[in-house]
């Protein structure tokens, strides 16, 4: 009776005994974690929940749609709304948070070109999760000419179904250009280069 020999498998090529184990890069943590970047604009703790399978789907803001309106307090305390700014051009930004470096070179980089977006006739507004105190002295320090609103509980940034990145732990870095008649015209996302945020909304507004 005839036999068969399975040769014997090499190290790479054999099945693994034991589940191998799963490396998380440095400063990550799962459950309640902490994600840390010199760079991609995350500074705070971030609490993840198991508890709940319930979630809500907003819909997603594309071009050639009109946003959720919205009613936001400003750096100084006042309330913005979104109608504020129909009949122009607006660059609306989300981003991190205040005082983080990609935020900051990003902030920087609107107010440098800040004349450019003055000469196409819109407004510029940034949003993000932090409080009005915050925004004031981020805004005072670099001294940003253009408005920042606090979106407490990042709503806004639900609504208009801002991604993030990151697994979840870091609110995403999006712009959107909305037209005179509150259409949008672009939507950019770029997470690793702030400042390129700046290049592509004056690329578009020129062509308006």
């Amino acid at each position: 009776m005839a036999t068969l020999s399975l040769p014997k498998c090499s190290p790479q090529f054999c099945l693994p005994t034991q589940t191998p184990k799963t490396h998380l890069p440095p400063h990550f943590k799962v459950g309640n974690f902490t994600a840390k970047s010199h760079f991609l604009g995350l500074k705070r703790h971030c609490p993840v929940s198991h508890s709940s399978s319930k979630f809500t789907i907003f819909a997603k803001v594309n071009k050639g749609s009109v946003p959720p309106a919205f009613t936001l307090k400003d750096q100084d305390g006042k309330t913005v709304n979104l109608s504020k700014f129909k009949g122009k051009p607006v660059v609306v930004y989300f981003y991190p948070a205040d005082e983080t470096p990609g935020c900051t070179k990003q902030a920087c980089a609107f107010r440098d070109s800040y004349e450019k977006f003055k000469k196409a006739g819109a407004e510029v507004v940034g949003i993000s999760g932090d409080d009005v105190s915050s925004h004031k002295a981020f805004q005072k320090k670099y001294r940003l000419p253009f408005t920042l609103l606090s979106d407490d509980g990042n709503k806004v940034r639900k609504e208009w179904g801002v991604p993030a990145d990151l697994f979840g732990a870091l609110p995403g870095r999006q712009t959107y250009v909305l037209d005179k008649n509150g259409v949008v015209q672009l939507v950019y996302n770029n997470q690793f280069q702030p400042e390129k945020h700046i290049d592509e909304t004056l690329k578009l507004l020129q062509s308006l």
